[in-house]
């Protein structure tokens, strides 16, 4: 009897732990729990969704996915560049109007209410550039001391977003990179890259195949760099800076080292993506302003705190002893999913607010098969103890089968669903699983540790239910 009810100490106090670390972490954001907000979607941050249609006329139906994913990738860094928060760029099948299927990009930008802004920002040019090596000198060592005053600048403590833009701005030496100086050749004079493998190794490198402007260049570049890196820079980031080991004349170039071949294939589509590798087509835009995403949480949370006190409100009345108990382990319930969403992390919209809401109704659906389960058995004249076992016992398969079934719904409704749909799928799915662990391990490990048992009246009153 210890045992069980050390455990069910044990589970009281993670469930107080977590709840205080879920609290922390959004009341005081620079806590030791901080580190993990809750990530919310459009509909809840604000910002805009653009819609897009790839034009797969000309693309191999065997290259379909690798170029809808040189897209996502082209778009995402696109969207990087400009410093929106967590864009959210995914594809989609979806169907044309004559119903044939066809490929969707969908772009979520937080914060980015202008739709012409963001319709711009989507159409930028990525810029691909070659660099070679800056020498030592007084014009290196000037942009380095600028990079440092600027990132002692940057520590001082309460700067806003704008004034560490206007310390940026301040100095135009801080557009320069210390390391590399920019050279004529970009991402127009490169003709191709494709994937190789070293015929004495079988390593996976990269060809770059450049156009006749670009081959002249290259074999300059290359003949001024021996033993030195030429970095490439994709929109302005560096994506690989080879080192270079003889003059090249051809126009061809290979970039070797340690890559996988996952990573080769990653390197090439960057590469080939200086410019769309599909025309896209804006479908749709829809933006919500950030005081209707607050407005829409305000109401989801509101909802979900007046449902729960009138379903704890219901088992006390109803269940009493055991409506108490499902009520303790309905508040671990909510604490765990709530950690749960913070470390993965889910990013919670309005229908995942909603699938949330709704698992918290299905978890509390188990407890009350189970205690109708035992006020049968308790009916039977059985010992306590004997009835909450046999009551687990013959709810569990209700239990398993119910979950089951709503667990294929949201399989389903997650991989057929639209990015809305998704999230409730999502949220509904993660609450069915640790709703079978709340229902089944917490209740029952409550319950055990009461330690009640007989089946006098009194017995009957505090673990039946309604008038009976």
């Amino acid at each position: 009897m210890w045992r069980k009810r050390f455990i069910a100490f044990v589970l009281l106090l993670a469930g107080a732990g977590i709840s205080y670390a879920v609290y922390q972490g959004e009341a005081n954001p620079t806590s030791t729990f901080g580190g993990k907000p809750f990530k919310y979607g459009l509909d809840i941050q604000g910002g805009t969704e653009l819609v897009y249609e790839a034009d797969m006329s000309t693309t191999a139906g065997s290259d379909v996915d690798q170029t809808m994913e040189a897209l996502r990738d082209v778009i995402e860094r696109r969207v990087n560049l400009f410093g929106v928060s967590e864009p959210v760029v995914q594809t989609e099948v979806g169907s044309s109007l004559s119903g044939q299927p066809s490929q969707r990009l969908i772009v979520d930008l937080p914060g980015v209410t202008d739709i012409e802004q963001a319709v711009a920002l989507i159409g930028q040019t990525p810029l691909l550039e070659f660099k070679t090596e800056r020498p030592d000198g007084p014009e290196k060592k000037a942009i380095q001391d600028a990079f440092a005053r600027a990132q002692e600048a940057m520590k001082k403590p309460g700067l806003t977003d704008a004034e560490k833009q206007a310390i940026v701005l301040a100095d135009p030496l801080l557009n320069e990179d210390p390391n590399y100086v920019n050279t004529e050749l970009n991402g127009a004079k490169l003709a191709k890259a494709s994937l190789n493998f070293d015929q004495r190794t079988n390593e996976p490198t990269v060809l770059l195949t450049f156009t006749d402007e670009g081959r002249q260049l290259f074999a300059d570049i290359t003949k001024a760099n021996v033993d030195k890196t030429v970095a490439i820079y994709l929109d302005g980031l560096p994506i690989s800076a080879p080192v270079v080991r003889e003059e090249i004349l051809d126009g061809n170039a290979e970039i070797s080292g340690n890559f996988n071949v996952k990573e080769a294939q990653e390197l090439v589509g960057r590469l080939n993506s200086g410019a769309l590798p599909v025309a896209i087509n804006l479908l749709s835009t829809q933006t919500v302003g950030a005081s209707l995403g607050e407005r829409a949480l305000t109401s989801g949370v509101k909802a979900g705190i007046v449902g729960i006190i009138l379903v704890a409100f219901f088992l006390l009345l109803w269940y009493r002893v055991p409506g108490l108990v499902a009520t303790v382990a309905l508040a671990v319930y909510i604490a765990i999913m709530l950690l749960v969403f913070k470390l993965l992390p889910v990013t919670l919209t309005a229908g995942g607010i909603a699938g949330f809401i709704l698992s918290i109704g299905m978890a509390v659906d188990a407890n009350i098969l189970i205690f109708e389960r035992m006020k049968e058995e308790i009916h039977k004249e059985k010992d306590l103890a004997d009835a909450m076992h046999d009551g687990f016992a013959r709810a569990w398969l209700s239990i398993r089968d119910s979950n089951i079934s709503s667990l294929i719904s949201t399989v389903i409704l997650f991989w057929f669903g639209t990015s809305l749909i998704k999230g409730f799928a999502l949220t509904l799915g993660l609450g069915v699983l640790v709703s079978m662990f709340s229902a089944i391990t917490v209740t029952r490990t409550f319950l055990y540790a009461l330690g009640t048992r007989g089946h006098s009246r009194a017995v009957k009153f505090f673990f039946g239910s309604g008038i009976k």
